[in-house]
């Protein structure tokens, strides 16, 4: 909910997060004790934000699942929302003139939106480089990396 997403679409990410695999709109429901359309809604919502997708299973009932990498595409779809931020922002300055004071207040907010977005990019990268490399192993089978050896 600290992150913005309303309650009962923050219980059933949570739900899913926590899961081991996937659930059915049924499980989640009986898991939260929540209604079907809550279930839904949410379902809808956090699909819409690429935080959850649906797969069906053998006997054709739709399940809910959260990828090991979502964090990492729900960042990389905000620094690209945020990039066009900053495109909208510059389109404005056009706009309104170059030296008038909200054109330069645009301006900043596009200056600002441009460094925020490539921040995030970048670190997003060097983050899923570090989360989704295999560790290696020593000999004597400890793993290296912080903290380890």
């Amino acid at each position: 909910m600290h992150q913005g997403v309303p309650k009962m679409m923050a219980r059933v990410l949570t739900c899913l997060l926590v899961a081991d695999g996937s659930l059915t709109a049924s499980e989640l429901v009986q898991r939260l004790q929540v209604s079907p359309a809550s279930v839904s809604k949410a379902i809808e919502f956090l699909e819409s934000q690429g935080l959850v997708r649906r797969e069906r299973d053998a006997g054709r009932r739709e399940r809910y699942i959260v990828d090991d990498d979502v964090w990492y595409q729900s960042t990389i779809a905000s620094a690209r929302g945020t990039a066009q931020l900053a495109e909208v922002a510059r389109q404005g300055v056009g706009i309104l003139g170059r030296d008038t004071p909200a054109a330069i207040r645009l301006e900043n907010i596009a200056r600002y939106s441009d460094f925020i977005s490539e921040s995030i990019l970048r670190a997003a990268e060097q983050v899923r480089d570090v989360l989704f490399a295999k560790p290696e192993v020593r000999s004597g089978g400890s793993e290296s990396g912080p903290g380890h050896g």
